[in-house]
């Protein structure tokens, strides 16, 4: 029998259960229903020796199955979905509440009745094709959807990077007008220390020369007033002298 086992449960409480084998897996399933998260809706197989075991977990209720490794998992899945909508339509949110097992009594049936049909009826697989269609148009429409909203985001994030850009623009601009008014105080800095360096430079030449108080400068131009002066007081002398003697001489001849 393919579908060999099979349960529904609330966490680690079994409401429901059906089996016509024995075997530990039982015992296997318990572990694995303690391992079982239940606070986020899961679809998921664990692998066992030669056996699988496939539950889905929806709204805090565990529907698992055990089933031959060969069967696949399109089968045992779409026994896992029927199994839920009829729990769900028989009993509604009773299951949340349930003590352990009482739901065996009327639903172990039900399990029973499904696990043979989707383990011998041929025309479980058609139907099970027929859903794994529909769920490949629907998984068809949520990539293509998806691929939208990529695409919506890759746009979003290239106007992000455009503006990313026409801000790094501006800031760019801004350093730069910054930078180029740092180098131009920079620039009349460097040409106030030369200015004052050569002005400097002249005083230690000209002090050098003439002496820090300038005595020496000052010396050499009064001696060279004096020397001036004393010329021209002579030459003029001289002058007034040979006036006096033509003026004798033209005398003397009368």
């Amino acid at each position: 029998m393919p579908i060999i086992y099979s349960l529904v449960a609330r966490g680690s409480v079994v409401l429901a259960e059906f089996t016509n084998t024995s075997g530990n897996f039982t015992t296997v399933t318990r572990r694995i229903l303690d391992k079982i998260p239940t606070t986020n809706d899961s679809k998921m197989s664990y692998v066992y020796d030669r056996h699988i075991f496939h539950y889905i977990v929806e709204d805090g209720m565990t529907y698992l199955c055990m089933a031959d490794e060969e069967f696949g998992r399109r089968i045992p899945f779409a026994f896992l979905e029927d199994v839920k909508g009829r729990f769900r339509s028989t009993y509604g949110d009773k299951g949340r509440t349930a003590i352990a097992y009482g739901m065996n009594a009327d639903f172990s049936r039900v399990l029973q009745n499904q696990m043979d049909y989707y383990s011998h009826n041929p025309s479980a697989d058609k139907i099970a094709k027929v859903q794994g269609g529909i769920d490949e148009v629907k998984g068809l429409m949520v990539t293509n959807i998806e691929k939208v909203l990529e695409r919506a985001e890759r746009i979003e994030l290239l106007v992000d990077r455009t503006e990313n850009l026409n801000q790094q623009a501006f800031r760019f601009k801004k350093q730069s007008n910054q930078l180029k008014r740092a180098m131009w105080w920079k620039n009349v800095r460097l040409m106030i220390v030369l200015a004052v360096v050569i002005i400097v430079v002249i005083y230690f030449i000209v002090s050098f020369a003439c002496g820090f108080t300038f005595q020496k400068c000052r010396a050499e131009a009064n001696k060279i007033i004096h020397d001036t002066t004393t010329s021209s007081s002579a030459s003029s002398t001289s002058t007034i002298s040979s006036s006096s003697i033509t003026s004798s001489t033209g005398a003397s001849l009368y």
